[in-house]
C-alpha cells in the first residue's frame, strides 16, 4: 500500500537538472541528485560526511541498456571519489539519515534490499549484484522498511524508475487492471495501459517475421525487435517469438508493431476481452 506523502525539492541553483535535494514531510532521511557534471558541488555538501546508500545511473556501452550500481559507503564523500574512474554513469542519488542514527548495519541492510528490489524491477542492467548484507533486529529492520519506503518515492521525483515495477502501480492480481489483447496471424499478446506507457506480459507472442515493407517503412520497429531478440527477450519457439518477460514500451502501437512485425495502430490492435479498442474506451 502506497503512503502519501509531501515531498520538498530544493534546487540550489535554479536549475532542476544540476544539483538538488529532496526531503519527505516527517522523514528522518534526505536525498541529494546531481549529473556528473555537478559531482564537485556535491562532494562539497556537507552531508557526504554522513553514512549513506548512493545509485550511480548510466548506460552500458556495449549493449546500449540503462546501467546502474548500487553501493553503501560510511562516509559517502569518499566513496564517490573512488568511482571517478567508472565512465558509465552520468547521474548519481544518495540517500541519508538527516539525524546521523543510520549505522554500517543499516546501510547495509538497505543496500541489500535495493539491489534485490532493482534485480526484481528489471528495468537497469546492475553493474554489482553481490552484497554481504546485513542482519538486523526485527525493529530496526521495520525502521528500514519505512526509510526504503521512502526511497522508493523519492527516485522517481529524481529522475529514476528502477525500482518501478514494469508492470505499473497496479498489480496483476488486480481487480482495478483491464487487460487488452492483441493478435496478428496466430500470435497472441496480452497487456495493459501503465503510467510509463504500455507493457506486454511474458509469454505473450509475436510473428516471426517482419513484413517485407518494414525495413524501409518502419526501420524503428525493426531495430527494436532486433534489441528484443539480442537481449533474449524475445525467443524464437515453434512458428512465433515468445516474451520470456513483461516488457515495457512506450505506446501501445510500439508494442503492437513489434507484434505485428511492421507498423500498428495501438489504439485499434489493442482490444478488450469484448473486443472494444483502446480507442474505442478511451474516446
Amino acid at each position: 500500500m502506497n503512503i502519501s506523502a509531501t515531498i520538498k525539492l530544493f534546487l540550489p541553483y535554479g536549475d532542476a537538472t544540476r544539483l538538488r535535494t529532496g526531503e519527505v514531510s516527517n522523514w528522518t532521511g534526505k536525498a541529494l541528485a546531481a549529473p556528473r557534471t555537478d559531482l564537485e558541488l556535491l562532494l562539497g555538501r556537507d552531508e557526504l560526511n554522513n553514512p549513506g546508500i548512493y545509485l550511480l545511473i548510466g548506460t552500458d556501452i556495449n549493449k546500449g541498456n540503462e546501467l546502474a550500481y548500487i553501493g553503501e559507503a560510511e562516509v559517502i564523500r569518499e566513496r564517490l571519489k573512488q568511482h571517478k574512474d567508472k565512465d558509465f554513469w552520468t547521474s548519481v542519488i544518495v540517500f541519508v539519515s538527516k539525524d546521523e542514527n543510520l549505522t554500517k548495519s543499516h546501510i547495509r541492510y538497505l543496500e541489500n534490499r535495493l539491489l534485490d528490489e532493482a534485480t526484481k524491477s528489471g528495468r537497469y542492467q546492475l553493474a554489482n549484484i553481490n552484497t554481504s548484507g546485513s542482519k538486523l533486529p526485527e525493529s530496526d529492520r521495520e525502521d528500514m522498511e519505512v526509510f526504503l519506503s521512502r526511497i522508493r518515492q523519492m527516485l522517481p521525483v529524481l529522475g529514476s524508475e528502477i525500482l518501478s515495477p514494469i508492470t505499473g502501480s497496479l498489480s496483476v492480481s488486480s481487480q482495478k487492471i483491464k487487460l487488452f489483447y492483441c493478435k496478428n496471424k496466430g500470435a497472441v499478446a496480452i497487456g495493459h495501459r501503465t503510467e510509463k506507457g504500455f507493457v506486454v506480459f511474458k509469454d505473450s507472442t509475436a510473428v516471426l517475421n517482419e513484413r517485407p515493407s518494414a525495413e524501409q517503412q518502419h526501420p524503428f520497429v525493426v531495430a527494436h525487435r532486433q534489441k528484443l531478440i539480442a537481449d533474449k527477450i524475445l525467443v524464437p519457439k515453434d512458428d512465433y517469438y515468445v516474451f520470456m518477460k513483461d516488457t515495457e514500451f512506450s505506446s501501445p502501437s510500439a508494442a503492437a508493431a513489434v507484434i505485428h512485425g511492421g507498423g500498428a495502430n495501438g489504439l485499434t490492435q489493442w482490444k478488450d476481452e469484448t473486443g472494444k479498442s483502446l480507442k474505442e474506451l478511451e474516446g
